[in-house]
Order: structure tokens, then sequence, then C-alpha cells
């Protein structure tokens, strides 16, 4: 974690978030955990361990959160970001650090946002694709590996419809199902079946399917889901990430089981995977070493495993070593990995299972990954 397709769509307290929603809310932006260059937007290097508001603003829509950055986007179409600023992934033109909102040019079409590593991948109502920041292997998709400070179009097409970018990584799907990828290729992390391991620096086509609804981009790999509802996966796969009840990496998409019942997913950059499935089941597989798979456990899980037997969760986002999970009712779930008070729960105690942050019941998106030093984002009706 759009809300981004990955993600899922917006909650409102009340509604099911796996069935179909045609409107969409504003939110309350809260931020905690660490904040080393202000990744937080508080306007300070304040480290919190509870949710604080980020302004006093109720018009925001999308986040997400790279490493010691974030990007969000407003209802007015306006996109903002703070934090560090080095290789200018804050898109502002310049690599200084802000530690509150700053304006990203003066555009009002953004529609939607995903923070990588250290680049950014952003979808304007137009359809067009958008990409700054670190380029080292390619990332930004301009055929070269310069980087930019700024947002620069990919290509000029207009038919974009779905954007994640991974560590190092870049994906996208388009309006007519199809599933492009450009970037760093390691351990086929692109899921482009050629024999080669050769990095891309424009979009490539993933086989020639026609069937994705959705995306998420992780460490070195990815997981997708398709139009009703397999899951697959493909790149790096150490720690059983890939959720094929092996270690084995794969260079192209290979389902993972036979269900097709598979809602929103989530890669989180410490080799891990989450999941929703469309009965509101969570699951998880991958590395475990801080409890962020929810199991209760440290272990290692090879395929997905059920968090728990509740039936009400409507989406997760998955961090480093931290997730994030919201349920049906608004509640707002930690588990994993809480130096930093990355999990909300006012200290910096691990838990391995999920805990609720604060009583509140009105919290709505999540970002699509949490920054790797342990800030959190959330919003919140």
């Amino acid at each position: 974690m759009p809300i981004h397709g990955n993600l899922g769509g917006f909650i409102k307290p009340g509604f099911n978030p796996l069935g179909p929603q045609t409107e969409e809310y504003t939110y309350e932006l809260y931020a905690w955990g660490g904040n080393f260059y202000g990744e937080l937007g508080l306007g300070n290097t304040t480290y919190y361990s509870s949710p604080v508001q980020v302004g006093a603003l109720t018009t925001w829509t999308k986040v997400s959160a790279g490493n010691q950055f974030s990007v969000a986007i407003k209802n007015d179409g306006t996109m903002w970001s703070w934090g560090e600023g080095a290789s200018g992934k804050l898109g502002q033109g310049s690599t200084t650090d802000y530690s509150s909102p700053v304006q990203i040019g003066a555009l009002t079409t953004w529609s939607q946002v995903s923070a990588g590593h250290a680049h950014t991948l952003a979808i304007k109502t137009g359809g067009t694709l958008w990409a700054w920041g670190v380029n080292n292997v390619g990332q930004l998709g301009q055929n070269n590996t310069t980087n930019y400070s700024s947002p620069v179009q990919v290509g000029a097409l207009t038919t974009w419809l779905d954007v994640a970018a991974g560590f190092y990584s870049s994906f996208a799907i388009k309006t007519d199902g199809t599933m492009w990828s450009w970037g760093g290729n390691g351990d086929g992390a692109l899921g482009i079946d050629d024999g080669s391991f050769a990095n891309r620096s424009s979009p490539v086509q993933i086989g020639s399917n026609t069937y994705w609804a959705s995306v998420a981009g992780g460490r070195d790999g990815a997981l997708a889901v398709t139009t009703d509802g397999k899951l697959f996966s493909w790149g790096l796969n150490n720690s059983g990430e890939l959720g094929l009840g092996n270690t084995t990496y794969r260079i192209s998409p290979v389902q993972v089981g036979a269900l097709t019942t598979w809602a929103q997913v989530s890669m989180g950059r410490g080799n891990y995977s989450s999941a929703v499935k469309t009965d509101g089941t969570m699951w998880t597989w991958g590395k475990n070493n801080a409890g962020q798979l929810g199991q209760n456990n440290t272990t290692n899980y090879s395929s997905p495993v059920q968090v728990g037997a509740l039936t009400t969760w409507s989406k997760v986002a998955a961090g480093n070593v931290v997730a994030l999970a919201v349920k049906t009712d608004g509640t707002l779930w930690a588990w994993g990995d809480g130096g930093d008070g990355s999990l909300g729960q006012g200290n910096t105690l691990d838990y391995s299972s999920p805990v609720q942050v604060g009583s509140l019941t009105t919290w709505g998106e999540l970002p699509y990954m949490m920054s790797s030093n342990g800030a959190s984002l959330a919003l919140q009706l």
C-alpha cells in the first residue's frame, strides 16, 4: 500500500470495505514512531510512541511512506511530501529535508501515489504516470539512471490505472489489465521471465495476461491479485515471502495456492507478506524475526497462515518489521517491532500478535508501506 488497488478501498465504520465502494472519504492524518528526518510531518524530529495528528486538516485522502519520507494527496488533488529530501525523493526540486508537509508543485490533478525505498510513483487523474527520486537502477522508468528531484512523466501514455513502488523496482497496471515493471531485477524482482536478471529503465510488460487487478511491490519481489481473486507472487524468496511453501526465488508470477478469494495484499520491505481475503480473514507469511506475521511467535512461514480466527479484517499494510491493519469496525491494530514507538502503543515493546492502537473506531486508509526506520501513518475519519 494506492488506495491504490493494492490496499483496497476507503472504509467508513458501518460499511463493508471488502465490497464495492463508490464514495471517497476525507481524513485527518496521524503519524507515530521514528522521526529522524521529520518523516512524521509534525514540524520536528521527535519520536512519538502514540498517534499524533499532522496539522489540523481533515482533507487528506491518500498517504504513502517511503524510507524516512512520506507523500500524501488531499481531496483537492494536490500532493504533499515531507521527511528526508536526499536524492530529490520529496519531489521538491531540491534535496532539502522538510519536517512538515510541503506541496509538490501547484497541480491539482494527482489521484494516487506510492512511495518506495527512495523513489515515488504517482498517477494523475488523466491516467498519466509520473516518477521522481533515486534512479540508480532505472526505477523511474526514464530510460536512464539519472535521479530526478521533481516529477517526470513516464512515457506518454494516459492508460495507467494502478501503481506500486517497491524497494528498487516499480510496478504498474494499465486500464487494459496488463501489468508492467521496471527498475532493479535482482532475484527476478520484476517478474520478467526472459532468462535474464538485467535491470530495466523503461516499463516492460510482465507476460501477456490482461487480468491483473492490483499489485504490491516488496523488497525484491511483488504480489499481484487478478480480477477473479487469484494471488500471484515472484522474486526473492529467502524467507518464504512468496507464500509458495518453499524458499526458491521465482522470475515470473506463480500462483499462491488455488484460491480465488484474495481481496487485498501488501508486501513488506522486511521479506514478509500480508493479505486479506473476501471473507474478512487475514493471512501472513515470510520472515517473522520480530513477530511481524502476527502469529504470536517468531517462526518463519513459507505458506499463508491465518492470523487468529477473526473475519472482520478489512485491510493490511506491511512495513519493514511492522504491520498495521484496520477492521470493519474502524479499529486500528499493529504488531511486530515496537522500536521507536512504531506500534503506537505508548511504548517501544515488540508484539507478535495484533494489539489495538488506542480505542477509536474511525480509522481509514493505511500507507502502502511504513518507513524502514519505524515511522507509521494512518488516516482517520
